[in-house]
């Protein structure tokens, strides 16, 4: 059953945009039955991999995580957050995927943006506004412990990379030292700027992460599926990985991320008027967040699907051009991306990571998704091949020449951020902590749900509200 189509002149627009059939095509793909199965699948995965790692420790310790496969510690508990996150979950429950449908479509970005700082804000004050908020940030592994030494930063990037290593002299932070510069750079320029310290740390990660909901609802109405975007905005705003987003600088990473992509749909498919600078925007957006953290060149995947989809290439010169500038800049200052890189490779197998079990995280890590993207994803992803091969999908692509494939492009996108992040798991670089690391790809999955039966939808973003509170209640999060 369809969700019901707004009066918004958005919505009545997209009355004849492939979107209806491919959502259309979604809902025949099979009952509840498989729904739920789908979500019983993933959280019998989480459940292996939980058994399986509480035995290894008991063996051998060599996980170096309390409660695997998260990094947490068993700690029931309450907070100041508690009772705002049960309204704020409550709220979304009972009235988002009405006024989703109803409100304007800007209307819409903005509250979805506005409902998602609620729940991430709820969620980080359960565990208190010290160790929930301004402690994140300032740990001995953060950024913050190194923005002291940014006094000079052209000197400090020169000589970024001399400090990687577990025992050269003053190594960086662990934080620092496995990212590259721009990272930490973000937070000298909030201390420059006058917000140092980990509140300020906090706040920026919060309002930045949270504004991944926006990017993914912008891209997925440019991809031409209002409808889907409308469905699944309240489970983007219930992402049970807001839990991580508030506050760890992933959370900023994604948001980044999703921009770069935004900012490249709207461009390709001629859904803005600055379509210039759109591509040019994501260029540069996308050289961030290659500075932001080394797994985002896996960003590759999902921005080449976005041309595939849309069947255009016009975008990307000017692409290229805003990513060779952030490229040349940090060169310029005397920064070596494939240096830094190298080094990292050996600073990572220095630490807990060369004892860290590949054959236990290459699958375990996969069980992370299933509490960061929810059980609800895992349901709706089941629908999403129908959205790419359904009839209609194909005559729509037929009667709209040089927009080809767009009413099965979030389908087909989704599948390129999963692939982006099974290569990260397969390059054995991400052995734990996946639940924050993966942000910038796991943020986008809830969405899926959207193609999940109307009637279903309240149920749905129950069982993903009830996710996020109980991990956030029951576990001590490191992030």
């Amino acid at each position: 059953m369809l969700p019901r189509p707004s009066r918004t002149p958005e919505s009545r627009r997209a009355a004849g945009d492939p979107d209806r059939g491919a959502a259309v095509g979604a809902v025949g793909a099979g009952g509840r039955r498989l729904d739920l199965m789908a979500a019983g699948a993933g959280a019998l995965l989480f459940a292996v991999a939980a058994v399986a790692g509480v035995l290894i420790n008991r063996s051998d310790a060599t996980l170096h995580v309390d409660w695997p496969p998260l990094l947490a510690t068993w700690l029931p508990h309450l907070g100041p957050g508690t009772l705002p996150a049960l309204v704020t979950a409550a709220l979304v429950i009972a009235y988002g995927p009405a006024l989703a449908a109803r409100l304007s479509w800007r209307a819409l970005t903005w509250a979805s943006w506005a409902a998602a700082l609620a729940w991430t804000w709820s969620l980080a004050l359960v565990d208190g506004w010290g160790r929930g908020v301004v402690g994140r940030l300032t740990t001995r592994h953060e950024y913050l412990r190194g923005v002291d030494r940014f006094d000079d930063i052209p000197a400090t990037l020169r000589d970024f990379t001399r400090h990687i290593l577990i025992g050269s002299p003053d190594n960086w932070p662990t934080h620092i030292a496995g990212h590259p510069p721009a990272a930490v750079l973000t937070f000298v320029g909030l201390d420059r700027a006058g917000l140092g310290g980990g509140a300020w740390a906090a706040a920026f990660c919060v309002v930045t992460g949270t504004s991944t909901v926006a990017a993914v609802l912008v891209t997925l109405r440019a991809l031409g599926a209002e409808r889907t975007a409308r469905a699944g905005a309240p489970f983007l705003v219930l992402a049970p990985a807001a839990v991580w987003v508030g506050a760890c600088a992933d959370g900023y990473f994604a948001a980044v991320a999703a921009w770069a992509l935004a900012l490249l749909t709207l461009a390709a498919t001629g859904t803005t008027r600055a379509r210039h600078a759109a591509a040019l925007g994501a260029g540069l957006l996308l050289g961030l967040a290659v500075y932001l953290s080394y797994g985002l060149t896996l960003l590759a995947i999902p921005a080449l699907t976005v041309l595939l989809a849309t069947r255009t290439a016009r975008p990307l010169p000017l692409a290229l051009l805003g990513f060779a500038l952030v490229n040349g800049a940090f060169l310029a200052l005397g920064f070596h991306w494939w240096e830094a890189y190298d080094l990292l490779v050996r600073r990572y197998y220095q630490g807990v990571a060369r004892e860290r079990p590949y054959g236990y995280w290459v699958w375990a890590n996969l069980a992370t998704v299933v509490v960061t993207a929810g059980p609800a994803a895992f349901a709706g992803a089941r629908r999403a091949p129908a959205t790419v091969r359904a009839p209609a999908t194909i005559r729509a692509s037929v009667r709209r020449p040089g927009h080809g494939g767009r009413a099965g492009g979030p389908a087909l996108l989704m599948a390129a951020l999963l692939l982006a992040l099974l290569a990260a798991d397969l390059s054995g670089m991400s052995k734990a902590e996946t639940e924050r690391i993966w942000l910038p790809f796991t943020l986008w999955l809830p969405a899926t749900a959207a193609l999940l039966p109307a009637r279903d939808h309240r149920a749905w973003l129950a069982v993903q509200a009830t996710t996020a509170l109980l991990v956030n209640h029951l576990l001590l999060t490191y992030w």
